[in-house]
């Protein structure tokens, strides 16, 4: 399987790097013993940024990469890639 460019790849990077800082501030907050509530506003914050980051990375592969696989491994390969993505929806 050939590798490409992604453009929206920084964006992505940013996005989880962002959650990560959060998680890390989330961790804190339990150290702190801070209220459970907002402890699991956070958590659900960071869990909604991962999902985003997921589907960007997902529907990247479906515009990019399956487009890439009819030019050069054929239909088949394709199929076989968006099959093999498909179990991270």
């Amino acid at each position: 399987m050939a590798h490409y460019a992604h453009s929206n790849h920084p964006a992505i990077i940013k996005r989880l790097n962002r959650a990560a800082g959060h998680l890390k501030s989330i961790v804190g907050m339990i150290e702190e013993e801070r209220p459970c509530v907002d402890i699991a506003q956070q958590l659900q914050a960071v869990e909604s940024a991962i999902a985003s980051a997921k589907k960007a990375l997902i529907n990247d592969h479906i515009d990019h990469c399956l487009v890439h696989a009819e030019e050069g491994e054929g239909p088949a390969e394709a199929i076989a890639q968006f099959r093999a993505i498909s179990k991270y929806l």
